[in-house]
């Protein structure tokens, strides 16, 4: 229970009030963090763990969740605290009851994530690097989005799949894929937006009150279309979410074509992460887009 006091210690320097965290309750385990529900009978926290040596990583979803936090336009989880206990590195969040989603939790999350990414700045990037999933996400500031997309994306997650015998396939289409990219670009150049990173169906939630919630972010100023592919990829998020969006913001006719390019990033980063049983999309995605540059 060593570690477990460290973190219970923790939540009460931070909250001020004495947290004695008698019961944990396991709710997921898999391979790159656990997650349980701790309680003391009077207050509940929703606590994020892993092993010490992914401090850094748990420290970039942190500094994702007070990056959305601070621009006041999707609502995230409060961070109480972070940080090491033992052997483990871990994120302590409040506890959210979530509801099913509605059509109308869907198009309010569209209408927030259309008015977020009204958020702009300079360059495409982030100010370090961060996470996606385990691997390493690039984030070096560039004004040019072609470039930074095959350059901080594209080529790192094909490099490391190289590395593996079945990713070895990948090497020459993803190659010939890198240097036709701007091919997916002609007369249309994306400011860089504030982007949530990695909006898959299963990092939103909906509160009892019907509001819309996201976590597990890999913040960066991107384009746009990018957090739109994601949501596309592993589930989807409804018509009325994507409704709404485009009637906040119109999409460019060329979504169509770059979303595969946009998700490609995403399927490799699991190929990366979870083995060969993506390979076979990975595959797909690279030869279709290809196939609209010839």
């Amino acid at each position: 229970m060593k570690n477990w006091d460290c973190i219970f210690d923790a939540i009460s320097k931070a909250t001020g009030t004495k947290f004695s965290g008698a019961h944990v309750t396991p709710i997921g385990n898999h391979k790159v963090s656990d997650t349980q529900i701790i309680s003391d009978g009077r207050e509940e926290y929703f606590i994020k763990r892993a092993a010490a040596d992914a401090l850094q990583r748990l420290a970039a979803e942190v500094e994702g969740l007070e990056a959305l936090r601070k621009v006041k336009v999707l609502t995230v989880p409060r961070v109480i605290v972070s940080g090491l206990a033992g052997t483990w590195s871990y994120i302590v969040l409040e506890r959210l009851r979530f509801a099913p989603a509605t059509d109308r939790s869907a198009a309010q999350l569209g209408l927030q994530l259309a008015c977020q990414h009204r958020i702009t700045d300079e360059t495409f990037g982030w100010d370090h690097d961060n996470f996606i999933g385990r691997n390493t996400q690039l984030n070096r500031r560039r004004t040019d989005w072609v470039r930074f997309w095959c350059d901080c994306r594209l080529r790192p997650q094909l490099d490391l799949a190289a590395a593996t015998a079945s990713g070895k396939v990948l090497a020459k289409s993803g190659e010939r894929l890198l240097e036709s990219c701007d091919a997916f670009f002609n007369g249309y150049r994306p400011t860089p937006s504030l982007l949530h990173g990695d909006l898959w169906a299963g990092n939103w939630g909906v509160l009892a009150n019907g509001s819309p919630v996201v976590f597990d972010p890999a913040v960066y100023f991107g384009d746009r279309e990018a957090d739109l592919a994601m949501t596309e990829l592993f589930g989807g998020f409804g018509p009325t979410f994507y409704s709404a969006y485009s009637d906040a913001w119109p999409l460019d006719a060329g979504y169509g074509t770059r979303r595969n390019l946009y998700n490609l990033y995403h399927v490799l980063n699991h190929l990366n992460l979870f083995g060969a049983s993506y390979l076979p999309q990975s595959e797909q995605l690279i030869l279709r887009l290809l196939a609209e540059v010839r």
